[in-house]
């Protein structure tokens, strides 16, 4: 009798936790597999990769905030947040004119760059919080920081290799912006673009071979068959030269294996920032005997580029509609014959 007493609190016990576990999971958005957040009560959590922050709802939201890469820029400012921000490292390196203007009228300060941040500045602007990449080597600074009391918080989107799920990154700024719903609509409208241009991609009956990023040295960085840009290339419906490759980083090659894989490439895209094929021959006149450099198309991703700044790295961080729109103008121009590319130019 004891043993079947035990038994059914065992039981009991046992549904009350899987209901428990449920209710936890089903109250944690994962905005991708590197980042989720959960809400209850007046507590806000969030895991950026290995990084665990908690919040009280009334430290949100943030009104000031200091941003210490500008790839993350393109989230505020699609939100339309940017006057919450109140310092930046390395100003010539961010493409928005609003940006420019509110430094230059003093409401955003310049807080160093990469080489050497002005602590001393940083911690006198008390910011709500600071929004960077995780450094390893920054690790003494990011300490001091903390210790002098400023929230910083590692956001590394970069790392992410589904488009839409570096878009969605805009679902948790909007949390911490108190602009959460316009951060839903603005996803929502993003994904439902995203999802169209997808389909009609799949409309066109050729599959083009593509070939994409640059020589650096003696060796040929390319994107791995899981990457970012390797995603971009499949959804566009095209065939992408390690598409078999199951790396989610940069897989390195000599010229001489990229030429053995390349032929009957048709195009070449994210070539650098360069403005013309004769520069890319100055770098390197090996490309010269490439296919794809004498019949083919060639793209680099300089079309909204400013001096030091480029906004593929900025506002197309959030904009992936916009970049697959690019690449399907590319690879497919007959499905959208009125269409200029945004991010994308090719070199002539």
């Amino acid at each position: 009798m004891k043993l079947n007493f035990l038994f059914i609190i065992a039981f009991f016990s046992l549904i009350s936790c899987k209901r428990e576990q449920k209710k936890s999971q089903n109250n944690t958005v994962y905005l991708s597999s590197k980042l989720n957040y959960t809400e209850e009560g007046e507590n806000f959590h969030f895991e950026s990769g290995k990084f665990k922050y908690d919040l009280k709802t009334n430290q949100i939201p943030f009104k000031k905030v200091i941003l210490l890469n500008s790839s993350l820029l393109g989230y505020i400012s699609e939100l339309g947040a940017e006057n919450t921000i109140i310092g930046v490292s390395s100003p010539e390196y961010i493409y928005s004119e609003k940006i420019h203007d509110l430094v230059t009228q003093g409401k955003i300060q310049n807080v160093g760059n990469e080489q050497k941040y002005d602590v001393e500045k940083i911690i006198s602007l008390k910011p709500d919080a600071i929004f960077t990449n995780y450094i390893a080597s920054f690790d003494n600074t990011y300490l001091l920081l903390k210790t002098n009391g400023i929230q910083v918080i590692f956001l590394d989107e970069y790392l992410e290799q589904k488009p839409l799920e570096k878009t969605a990154y805009l679902k948790l700024f909007g949390k911490l912006f108190g602009k959460e719903n316009i951060a839903q609509s603005k996803y929502s409208e993003i994904e439902k673009n995203y999802q169209k241009l997808k389909q009609l991609a799949l409309k066109s009956k050729s599959q083009p071979k593509v070939l994409a990023n640059e020589m650096y040295g003696d060796v040929w960085y390319l994107p791995g068959g899981k990457t970012f840009t390797a995603n971009y290339i499949a959804d566009a419906n095209a065939d992408y030269i390690l598409k078999n490759n199951t790396e989610e980083k940069a897989v390195t090659m000599s010229f001489e294996e990229v030429y053995s894989k390349s032929n009957q490439t048709k195009y070449w895209v994210n070539a650098g920032n360069h403005l013309s094929k004769r520069e890319l021959l100055n770098i390197n006149p090996y490309y010269a005997k490439l296919e794809v450099f004498n019949k083919g198309k060639i793209y680099g991703v300089n079309a909204k580029e400013n001096q030091k700044s480029n906004d593929f790295f900025e506002s197309g961080v959030v904009r992936s509609d916009i970049i697959l729109k690019d690449y399907i103008k590319i690879f497919h121009p007959e499905l959208l014959p009125d269409y200029k590319l945004t991010y994308l130019k090719e070199l002539q």
